[in-house]
């Protein structure tokens, strides 16, 4: 199950897991011009850990998700 919400400076997604335990905790997706983060609350510690990606990274994760195992590399555009 997912949910999208569409703010001001950012498209939020909130993926929650289902099915058998044991289950992962929510993860939000928050889309801004610049960046993509990533957050999820660490059981163990109880705090929120964010992963930040370029929208350089975010391109290349699209990408590899339709690929072969490799090694790749875009080339810039003169």
């Amino acid at each position: 199950m997912f949910t999208i919400e569409h703010e001001f400076d950012a498209t939020i997604v909130t993926l929650v897991d289902e099915g058998a335990a044991p289950l992962q905790e929510d993860v939000t997706i928050s889309a801004f011009a610049e960046c993509v983060t990533l957050q999820q609350v660490d059981p163990r510690t109880d705090q929120v850990r964010t992963i930040t990606l370029s929208m350089a990274q975010v391109r290349d994760l699209g990408a590899a998700l339709d690929l072969p195992e490799g090694a790749y590399q875009f080339q810039q555009e003169p």
